[in-house]
């Protein structure tokens, strides 16, 4: 199948600058890169297209050769100028990892390249009802975002950037030091290649803004402590054309004045009078889902743990819900009258005359204690 023109592919004059090149192949290769697009073999092959243009174009004599001959003079097989080596002025390694250490949210920013934007954390309270079941959240917070008057440029509207004098345009100085070269970031661009002499009276020449932002969040049902929720792009502004970074939205459940959560399982406790402990019954018990009877057996001990099954958190991974565990807590009677006390005190007595078998943990206690003593005295 016959090559498409270079120029055609990069989207730009056959009389296109250098830097026109550059940015051109820029905005193609983070449009394209594989990584970006899985999976996706059109997008892989304008990748390898716009590559294969850049290399070319953006040598001079590769350029000449393609210009006189076309594609038949940087090809190897037909004995052009082609191949992969010696690209007059910057490097193809040096644009390759210009564009794609922003790509993977690492590398150098060096000569001016995109670069993405970093990435924000907002920390998000939520209560045990809004977790468990969903909740949709509003969230405001402050981040850098392209600015409007010169759209990311950073130049004053109506002027443009210049080529820096003292790198020509490469971000880059040599110095002599001894028998060694040296590469150092130009001083006077800061590796950038290009000088704002008229910078926008908005961003001062930085291309990004501080904004004021309201974002909607749905979060889905069965979130807890840690979880994170990630807003692909909705992090601070990139630079000279990158990408924006993402926003990570973090949760955290508030404490709860009645259950506590592990995981999937919900836990409370559940106050008891003595009598109702001592006779049996039901009482009610809460649940997320509203109140529920808890069947008490007759002579229940205060810690005794009832398990409602299918009464906890259905979690955001999936998987059935958990359990809820309701632990009772006997409650001893206070500010009791003359006459509650006394029916207290004919109720131990009556007790009493049964014998241990009305109080199975104390006769266990006595037995523990006396055998410690026994042991002792031996």
């Amino acid at each position: 199948m016959s090559k498409r023109d270079y120029y055609e592919v990069l989207g730009v004059a056959k009389g296109a600058t250098a830097d026109e090149l550059k940015k051109a192949y820029r905005r193609l290769a983070m449009k394209h890169h594989p990584d970006r697009n899985p999976d996706d073999s059109e997008a892989e092959a304008k990748f390898k297209e716009a590559k294969e243009a850049y290399e070319v174009l953006a040598d001079e004599q590769k350029r000449a050769a393609y210009d006189q001959f076309g594609h038949a003079g940087v090809d190897p097989s037909a004995g052009g100028m082609g191949g992969m080596g010696g690209m007059g002025g910057q490097g193809f390694s040096d644009i390759f990892g210009d564009v794609f250490g922003d790509i993977f949210g690492g590398g150098r920013r060096s000569q001016g390249g995109p670069y993405r934007g970093a990435d924000l954390r907002y920390e998000l309270s939520l209560s045990l009802e809004e977790a468990v079941l969903g909740h949709d959240a509003e969230i405001n917070f402050q981040s850098l975002k392209e600015c409007a008057t010169c759209n990311g440029d950073g130049a004053k509207p109506g002027t443009a950037k210049k080529s820096c004098a003292t790198c020509g345009g490469v971000g880059q100085i040599r110095r002599q030091q001894g028998f060694f070269s040296v590469q150092q970031t130009c001083p006077d661009c800061r590796g950038e290649g290009m000088i704002i002499e008229e910078p926008c009276p908005d961003c001062k020449g930085q291309g990004r803004v501080q904004q004021a932002r309201t974002l909607s969040v749905k979060v889905p049902a069965g979130v807890d402590t840690g979880d994170r929720i990630r807003l692909s792009g909705e992090g601070e502004a990139g630079q000279a054309g990158g990408p924006p970074g993402d926003l990570y939205v973090e949760i955290r459940v508030r404490p709860h004045k009645v259950f506590e959560r592990d995981g999937a399982d919900l836990s409370c406790r559940v106050p008891l009078s003595f009598t109702a402990a001592a006779l049996g019954g039901e009482t009610k018990v809460p649940t997320l889902g509203g109140e529920v009877s808890l069947k008490i057996p007759a002579g229940t001990q205060s810690g005794k743990v009832f398990r409602l099954r299918g009464k906890g958190v259905r979690q955001v991974r999936g998987g059935g819900p958990g359990d809820l565990y309701c632990r009772v807590d006997v409650e001893t009677p206070t500010d009791l009258t003359g006459e509650q006390k006394e029916l207290l005190q004919k109720l131990q007595a009556s007790i009493e005359a049964g014998g241990d078998r009305h109080s199975p943990k104390a006769r266990n206690w006595k037995d523990s204690v006396k055998e410690f003593f026994d042991g002792i005295g031996s």
